[in-house]
C-alpha cells in the first residue's frame, strides 16, 4: 500500500496533533541525531529503540502514529518526509542515524543504508563484533540526496531497517537491547567529545 500523503503538509491538514500523532524533537547540542521517523502505530518499536540509542546525550526526533491503521495512512516515505520541526533538527546536525522497520522475512539482519558509507561500515562492524548480523541494504538504500537521515549539514546520514521479529525481541530483551545500542553508540561516542 503506498503513503496516503505526499508530504508532511497533508498529513498535518488532514489529522490532529496530539490525537492522530504527536512529535517529540530534543536538541541535546550533539553533532548527531537519532530519528524514528514512522514510529508510533506506522512501524511500531522504532521510536523506543531510537529513543534507547539516544540515551540522555544524542539529539532525538521521533514521529508517531497514535491511531491504528494500514502501513501508509501516516507513512510518509523518507525522501519526502519534510515535517519542520525534523527538517530543522536534522538540518543543524552532521549527522542523522534513523530507524526504520521492515517486515518480516525470515531474518533479523540489520540492513544499513544511508549516504554517510564510512558510518554506516563501521556500524556494521560494531555490530557484528556484538554479534549481531548486519549487512548493507541493497532493496532500500537510503542514498535519495532528500531522504531525512541525509538531510544533514554534511548531506549524509545512515539508515537502519529492522525486521518486526527483531524489533519485538529487542522491545522484550533488555540485555539485547543494551549490547545493539551499544553497539551504534561505540560507533557514534567520539562525537560527542569532538571539538
Amino acid at each position: 500500500m503506498g503513503d496516503r500523503y505526499r508530504n508532511f503538509e497533508e498529513l498535518a491538514a488532514a489529522s490532529e496533533e496530539g490525537v492522530d500523532y504527536c512529535i517529540r524533537s530534543e536538541d541535546r547540542g550533539s553533532s548527531v541525531v537519532i530519528l524514528a521517523p514512522h514510529g508510533g502505530t506506522i512501524e511500531p518499536g522504532t521510536a523506543e529503540i531510537a529513543q534507547a540509542i539516544a540515551g540522555a546525550d544524542f539529539s532525538l526526533y521521533i514521529f508517531e502514529a497514535l491511531q491504528a491503521g494500514a502501513h501508509g495512512d501516516f507513512h510518509i516515505t523518507s525522501h519526502r518526509f519534510d515535517e519542520p520541526k525534523a527538517l530543522d533538527l536534522v538540518g543543524r546536525s552532521d549527522t542523522a542515524i534513523a530507524v526504520h522497520g521492515r517486515k518480516d522475512d525470515g531474518s533479523d539482519t540489520i540492513w544499513l543504508g544511508g549516504r554517510a558509507i564510512g558510518l554506516r561500515d563501521a556500524i556494521a562492524v560494531s555490530l557484528r563484533n556484538a554479534g549481531f548480523e548486519a549487512e548493507p541494504n541493497k532493496r532500500l538504500p537510503g542514498v535519495h540526496e532528500t531522504n531525512i537521515c541525509n538531510r544533514t549539514r554534511s548531506h549524509e546520514g545512515v539508515q537502519l531497517e529492522l525486521s518486526r521479529s527483531f524489533r519485538r525481541r529487542l522491545s522484550t530483551e533488555s540485555t539485547l537491547l543494551d549490547d545493539f545500542c551499544t553497539a551504534i553508540r561505540n560507533v557514534i561516542r567520539p562525537t560527542l567529545t569532538a571539538p
